[in-house]
């Protein structure tokens, strides 16, 4: 029985550990974390650093009133990066048996031709992007694809092959098995159901999505620019327990979702879906929050956002943004709850990890001031904006990642 030591935190603190923990390369991600019915939760650490985690530092750097302790547990479950590890290896094992069943040699280069992750909706699988390229697999017959859809657990495969410039993301996706290209998706109690050939659905949001989940937001009017399906919307609706919540969406397909996603979810109440460009929003004055979750850069909606905030009051804006890191830049000077051995790949981690949130940091700096001064000229009386928070949501590319600032903004 395999046994691996835990981090034991209170369900409320429990992101902000986890956070903290990824950063210094300590949680173990081959397994998930488990909620307890003592409303505690286990976060998963590497045994080898275990010795190294000081805790009264480490409450220290988190949150100074948690609660934190080391506990053993017996097997927790793999998380579902070590189940994709899993499943990329029994389609391999599927395609190489194909191929020689069929008389076809088997190589390296077919290996690397199949996919090591996909995005599930339901029972359909996407497959990225690149994989499955070679010509081979065209020729041998939608056979081969039963196969691999018995393999990953799944009734339907499609492919993305590349998202449309036609300023609606529209995804180019082929369906290779099956013929409904409709799907539902899952995620933290809240239902999705769109059309994978029309709408885009980002798996990578998902702790974005949990984030904003956490929020209170009992009483306060928000503005999501960029509705999209409701990634965003959907969660201030169920969970965060907005008053109202104003959705703005100019794909034609994603409003036909979004409202569909509304009514499943029960929330269609509070919700006032605007179709078209938000820059022509028939708005103003009444937002406490405003989402902006457009990537590469929402600024083409700053001025949008500051128009909507109230003027009495101000709110809060979540501006999402895609932030380069510089190649080469010098480490800051670093204290840490938890000491790594030098030159080990989890201390580069950590330190790159630091090193972005300068350049992060920068970023959101100058949108600070760059927001205050459009306040001003927009309501004519002098504001206030202060930086809350920097989310990192992902990595895109090397040296490019997704980030969030909470900024709050209030008039003078």
């Amino acid at each position: 029985m395999v046994i691996v030591p835990c981090l034991k935190v209170s369900q409320r603190h429990a992101q902000l550990y986890r956070k903290y923990l990824l950063s210094q390369g300590v949680l173990d991600c081959k397994y998930t974390a488990q909620k307890n019915s003592d409303g505690t939760v286990t976060l998963p650490i590497i045994a080898s650093v275990l010795a190294q985690l000081d805790l009264v530092a480490l409450k220290k750097h988190v949150a100074q009133d948690s609660f934190c302790e080391i506990v053993d547990i017996q097997a927790p479950p793999l998380s579902k990066k070590e189940k994709v590890k899993s499943f990329h290896k029994r389609l391999i094992e599927t395609a190489q048996s194909w191929l020689v069943s069929k008389g076809e040699q088997w190589s390296e280069d077919l290996a690397r031709d199949i996919p090591s992750r996909w995005q599930c909706h339901g029972d359909l699988v996407l497959l990225s992007e690149g994989s499955f390229s070679n010509a081979i697999w065209k020729e041998i017959g939608s056979e081969f694809w039963t196969a691999v859809a018995q393999t990953l657990g799944v009734k339907r495969i499609a492919q993305i092959k590349k998202i449309s410039q036609d300023g609606y993301r529209t995804p180019m996706v082929t369906m290779i098995l099956g013929d409904s290209s409709y799907v539902t998706h899952i995620d933290n109690h809240i239902r999705y159901e769109f059309d994978v050939t029309k709408c885009m659905f980002s798996s990578g949001n998902i702790t974005e999505k949990l984030r904003i989940a956490s929020f209170d937001c009992s009483g306060e009017t928000v503005v999501d620019l960029y509705a999209g399906i409701g990634y965003f919307t959907l969660p201030y609706l169920v969970h965060a327990k907005a008053a109202h919540v104003h959705a703005c969406e100019w794909n034609p397909d994603a409003i036909k979702a979004l409202q569909r996603n509304l009514q499943i979810n029960g929330v269609s109440d509070r919700c006032t879906v605007h179709q078209g460009d938000n820059r022509q929003l028939p708005l103003s004055d009444l937002a406490d929050r405003v989402n902006l979750g457009l990537i590469p850069s929402s600024e083409e909606g700053w001025p949008v956002a500051c128009r909507l905030l109230k003027k009495d009051t101000g709110g809060m804006l979540h501006i999402h943004q895609n932030v380069t890191t510089p190649l080469h830049h010098e480490p800051p000077e670093r204290s840490s709850a938890i000491e790594v051995e030098k030159g080990s790949s989890m201390e580069e981690s950590s330190q790159r990890i630091q090193r972005d949130m300068q350049v992060w940091t920068a970023w959101a700096s100058d949108t600070a001031r760059h927001i205050c001064t459009l306040l001003s000229d927009i309501t004519g009386s002098k504001w206030r904006t202060d930086i809350k928070h920097i989310e990192h949501v992902k990595t895109y590319a090397p040296h490019i990642s997704h980030v969030v600032l909470d900024l709050e903004c209030k008039p003078l």
